[in-house]
């Protein structure tokens, strides 16, 4: 699969955004050196730009590697060259709770052939830190946020963070920020002051305007599961398990602040960064909307739709699991009818919980416990018999690990193993690569609205209309479907 052409790539390049990095490789002609797609250097000028897919290509047509962004670290497909993609999978399993000891270290080493030592020199090649410092820094910057805008006692706010005691904690805190955290404390008291006692926090996440809240809570609610996810009064709410901790969020705009809050129970504490990293997820709340806006007006089919709606964002999953499930039920059937299915679904396999809100009583369904069903069983949900197969495939292979589903995630080589499911087409895998795995080039070229939107093309017509709008082909989509 070509993921990328030259003039995608130039607007990759331009945004430097490292969902490229390790898909193509430039040459600029008039330095003689080869760069990542991130290298932090002076944006080239198109025409001194040659496009490689890989390093070893560049290097026979005679360029360098650059000394700044080093090639040899970007992440491709051996695990020699995975550094950057190492790094991105270490951070995201951090969070998840998965990294915090060398049991984890060494599970996501063997995810990738390589011994724990060897994970060490990359990562400590990559980032410049090793990954017990990566893990330290992380958590004290989430310490900080706790500590200066939630009421959280200080000792929760440890174990929030990571830490595996309170004097650990106020060491490594009063060693790196040279005061204790009761200090900082101390210093935020006029701010929590406002803040009512509640079993519940709240935390800002940061996004880059302008952001299109509206429609994001419009596509969620459309698709919206019940008893797990409710869309009401512009906020978004939800079920949430992460390992063994659950709860519930709440997600409203701030727009004055450029910012999402989240509202989060208390009970989530201790699982805080990998729900804030989902979120991040969710929400797409790292998109640089100016750079794929000025991209995509660039077509006239598309101009209008991104004048109305600049700052569109692509929703992302909360779950792969849960995501991929939804969209199987979708195939070739209304947004509503499967939306009543998936709810169905829900209430078959999800467990009940307890919360403030009765639109919110259910946890979303475990690949594990759907795996403990048949084909029959999952069937009798009024879904199809070859969707019932599939769902059932799928969850074996999530629970066993075969099958991962989420971002970071190799988008080429998920798209093709999603293919070999029974039941499973491009369209869906494209549509997954979008949504779970964060790919902003995925295109479901089978899609009928964006076929009938083109002046009802084929899907071997849209794939070549579509080319103009890499490498961000999803957000085009997002755009297509909002404008019907």
């Amino acid at each position: 699969m070509n993921l990328i052409d030259d003039d995608a790539a130039y607007s990759a390049l331009k945004s430097r955004d490292p969902r490229f990095d390790g898909v193509f490789y430039v040459g600029v002609t008039s330095t003689g050196v080869y760069c990542r797609p991130i290298c932090p250097v002076k944006i080239p000028k198109r025409e001194n730009c040659q496009f490689y897919p890989n390093a070893g290509a560049a290097e026979k047509a005679s360029f360098r590697p650059c000394l700044r962004c080093r090639p040899e670290l970007a992440p491709g497909h051996a695990p020699v060259d995975q550094a950057h993609r190492l790094a991105d999978l270490i951070v995201h399993r951090m969070d998840e709770g998965l990294a915090d000891d060398g049991a984890g270290l060494e599970e996501i080493a063997a995810q990738f052939h390589l011994s724990s030592r060897q994970l060490r020199r990359i990562v400590q090649q990559e980032l410049g830190v090793s990954p017990i410092e990566l893990i330290q820094t992380r958590r004290l910057l989430l310490a900080k946020q706790l500590l200066t805008d939630t009421k959280l006692p200080v000792i929760d706010v440890a174990f929030a963070s990571g830490f595996s005691s309170l004097r650990r904690f106020n060491d490594a805190f009063s060693t790196h920020y040279r005061m204790p955290p009761t200090r900082l404390r101390k210093e935020a008291a006029a701010h929590l002051a406002k803040l009512h006692a509640t079993d519940t926090s709240t935390l800002q996440l940061g996004y880059r305007p302008p952001y299109d809240w509206e429609a994001m809570l419009q596509f969620l609610a459309g698709r919206a599961i019940r008893e797990v996810e409710f869309v009401s009064g512009g906020t978004y709410s939800r079920t949430v398990r992460l390992g063994d901790h659950t709860g519930w969020i709440k997600v409203s705009n701030a727009p004055a602040k450029n910012a999402l809050q989240v509202e989060f129970t208390h009970s989530l504490a201790p699982v805080l960064p990998a729900l804030l990293g989902r979120l991040r997820n969710v929400f797409d709340l790292s998109a640089r909307p100016d750079v794929i806006a000025a991209h995509l007006m660039q077509d006239p089919r598309l101009k209008p739709a991104v004048l109305q709606k600049p700052g569109l964002r692509v929703p992302g999953a909360f779950d792969g699991f849960e995501m991929a499930v939804r969209a199987i039920l979708g195939q070739q059937i209304t947004v509503q009818a499967a939306t009543k299915i998936a709810c169905r679904y829900a209430e078959a396999f999800g467990e009940k919980i307890e919360t403030p809100f009765p639109e919110l009583s259910r946890l979303s369904p475990l690949a594990a416990k759907v795996t403990r069903s048949t084909v029959e069983g999952i069937a009798s949900l009024g879904i199809i018999r070859t969707r019932a197969a599939c769902i059932l495939a799928m969850a074996e292979a999530i629970r066993s690990g075969a099958l991962h589903l989420e971002p970071g995630a190799n988008p080429e080589a998920t798209i093709a193993q999603l293919v070999t499911f029974p039941g499973i087409g491009p369209w869906t895998a494209h549509y997954i690569a979008m949504r779970a795995l964060r790919w902003p080039d995925a295109f479901p070229k089978e899609d009928i609205a964006v076929r009938n939107k083109l002046g009802g093309v084929t899907a071997k017509q849209a794939e070549e209309m579509s080319q103009a709008w890499r490498p961000w082909r999803s957000y085009a989509v997002l755009h297509v479907w909002n404008s019907l």
